[in-house]
């Protein structure tokens, strides 16, 4: 068995690879719709479908792909879907570079690259479940999430300063430099990992692509965060873009404070994050899923009342700050628990149907609050997010009661455990 210095350097190089590639994926944030509008002169309805239809139809093309990456050895799919996803984004500055981009060309790479994100989010799950003791896995999770806050709230300016000075494309160069570098991290980690066990004569059937929706569903837990999590993130993720309308068009915010208000409060992130691990000893894992899951829908209904100015402006950064810091909590104690769960033999479907119905659920929810915004106006279409979120809770396992599980008890594990940060 692995020594405890081999398993944090494996770690240590995974956590290197995660954080290179999600800084370079929000460094080119919104980079596509800059390029859709600024060189291809797209018009709004082109730059909805092509932030929409991408994504969507890469869940579809991902959809089959669960079961195939959960016979395989994870590392090399994750290196392959880093090396698709760097091929794939380089054809954007080189097709630019010649002349050659077009719309379609925007939506084909969209499409693809929205494929190798459900993929390799899918084998690095199972990839981490393997690799990290049961009772290290909030820790780990912790820190992926303290990352990917880091990763948003420096990310997009500084992405959007390198557009204003180079141009439209160098961001997406950027980006696909970082997963060669994610590659490169992963490959790092060493080749010692075993090939999945699989029935001897065993072919994959179409039943399997099903598999982990049939376990996330006839789960207890998992099947109720399952539903608080896609309608919770598909809410908050419709607010964004009518926030943008309101506070660049009717409010007259220029852009750099629009930025602002997003990007200083994911210092939230950092805090919540941190806080999580040290909750759940005391609390436990359910309790503190309870509690943050509900608080976190506390804040979206504060946007509404959001005014032109500076109070506007700490108005928004307030909201925006309490609300990614218990996101922050939720989230890594939500994805320990659920890696406890689901076991080996189905990780990697799991996570995949997870990832697929989240994309498309944000997709249609984005979509429908835009409808409902083009009969009443932003502002009311914030207030009713606002308040179906405060719903949410209700689809929060309660611990105690019927259909939801105990507290998992940690696997006797002799590997050493990783160090806090």
């Amino acid at each position: 068995m692995r020594g405890g210095q081999a398993l944090r350097r494996q770690f240590g190089w995974l956590w290197a690879a995660y954080a290179v590639s999600t800084f370079g994926t929000w460094l080119a944030f919104d980079a596509f719709p800059i390029i859709a509008i600024q060189v291809l002169h797209a018009e709004p309805s082109e730059v909805s479908a092509l932030a929409a239809v991408g994504p969507a139809v890469g869940a579809v093309i991902a959809l089959p792909l669960g079961p195939w990456v959960e016979f395989r050895r994870k590392r090399p799919v994750m290196i392959a879907m880093d090396l698709v996803r760097f091929a794939t984004l380089l054809t954007v500055p080189t097709a630019y570079a010649l002349g050659l981009l077009s719309f379609f060309h925007l939506i084909v790479v969209s499409m693809v690259v929205g494929a190798a994100d459900i993929i390799f989010t899918a084998a690095s799950g199972a990839c981490l479940k393997s690799l990290v003791p049961r009772d290290d896995l909030l820790v780990a999770n912790g820190r992926f999430e303290s990352t990917t806050w880091t990763a948003t709230m420096l990310g997009p300016p500084i992405g959007g300063a390198a557009i204003g000075l180079v141009g439209p494309v160098v961001t997406v160069l950027a980006n696909a430099v970082s997963f060669v570098l994610s590659a490169a991290g992963i490959r790092a980690m060493g080749r010692d990992e075993p090939q999945p066990a699989r029935s001897p004569g065993r072919r994959m059937r179409a039943a399997d692509v099903l598999e982990g929706w049939r376990y996330i569903l006839t789960h207890p837990s998992l099947r109720r965060l399952f539903f608080n999590v896609l309608l919770f993130n598909g809410l908050v993720m419709a607010v964004s873009p009518l926030m943008a309308i309101i506070m660049l068009g009717e409010l007259g915010f220029t852009p750099w404070q629009y930025a602002l208000a997003f990007a200083a409060p994911c210092l939230g992130g950092l805090l919540g994050s941190r806080l999580a691990r040290r909750l759940v000893p005391r609390f436990g894992q359910h309790h503190v899923m309870l509690v943050a899951g509900t608080v976190r829908t506390c804040w979206l209904i504060g946007l509404v009342f959001v005014r032109p100015g500076v109070p506007g402006l700490l108005l928004v950064m307030a909201v925006e700050f309490g609300l990614i810091t218990c996101c922050a909590v939720f989230s890594p104690v939500l994805a320990t628990h659920r890696l406890n769960q689901i076991p080996t033999g189905v990780v990697a479907r799991t996570l995949s149907a997870w990832a697929v119905a989240g994309k498309a659920s944000t997709a249609a929810v984005t979509a429908l609050w835009g409808v409902l915004a083009g009969f009443t106006g932003p502002r009311v279409a914030v207030a009713v997010a606002g308040l179906v979120v405060l719903a949410t809770p209700l689809l929060l396992p309660r611990p105690g009661r019927a259909g939801s599980p105990p507290e998992l008890q940690p696997e006797p594990v002799p590997q050493a455990q990783l160090s806090a940060s």
